[in-house]
């Protein structure tokens, strides 16, 4: 029943779905065809987008902003529309590297089906993956303003005046310290930390120390450190 199908993940429901037909007569296929035909193209956008895991029955408020971020753009890939201008602030925000490469294919499609993609980043591997670059500044506020450079990544990676092409081409790099704090030697436990995607999840946080929690999307990140 639908009970049932909508605590599935959409992975799940997706093969379930391809199932159907084998359990229902001749007459009763003729009329599920269609339906589920969209139905399994649209948990198949999700699929795409590394949504399989998430349930069906999920609330909307407890998805993270890398998820609802792709459930917006395989809405948008679904529809089929071309012709389109979609504009996105920093999509890339908040998504580990491996959904990162999964969002680039998503706005790479939605280009691909006859749309123009413009996005605002700051992200090295979106600004490789563009066709075209636009690097404004020079600097920041009243010092920017300007178009310093643009062409294909190459092209503004080689101009000298452009900051965020010397960091392209590997001229300038983000510095790595030598040692690491060795903090204070407290520290603040969450025990057994239960929400959403969180299993039980003991965690320690050292104090008086630069603490880096990072993981894929969706992977209980928020939840565990703002939400326990």
């Amino acid at each position: 029943h639908v009970g049932q199908v909508v605590n599935m993940s959409i992975r799940e429901a997706f093969e379930w779905c391809e199932t159907v037909p084998e359990s229902l007569s001749a007459q009763k296929n003729e009329i599920a065809r269609a339906i589920l035909k969209e139905i399994r193209e649209r948990l198949g956008f999700l699929n795409n987008v590394g949504l399989e895991y998430l349930t069906l029955s999920r609330n909307a408020g407890t998805l993270s902003g890398g998820e609802s971020q792709r459930i917006r753009l395989a809405s948008q890939i679904g529809s089929g529309l071309t012709g389109v201008l979609y504009v996105l602030d920093e999509p890339s925000i908040g998504l580990h590297q491996r959904d990162n490469g999964r969002l680039l294919t998503t706005l790479k499609n939605l280009r691909d089906q006859g749309n123009t993609v413009i996005v605002v980043e700051h992200d090295e591997e979106a600004i490789r993956e563009a066709d075209y670059v636009f690097d404004i500044g020079p600097g920041a506020g009243v010092h920017g303003g300007q178009v310093v450079s643009h062409g294909k990544p190459e092209v503004v990676a080689a101009d000298e005046n452009s900051v965020t092409g010397q960091y392209l081409s590997g001229q300038r790099e983000i510095a790595v310290p030598g040692e690491r704090r060795p903090g204070n030697g407290k520290a603040i436990k969450v025990v057994n930390a239960t929400g959403n995607n969180l299993q039980g999840v003991t965690a320690e946080f050292p104090l008086g120390r630069f603490v880096c929690v990072t993981g894929v999307s969706g992977g209980g990140k928020s939840t565990l450190t703002i939400e326990t």
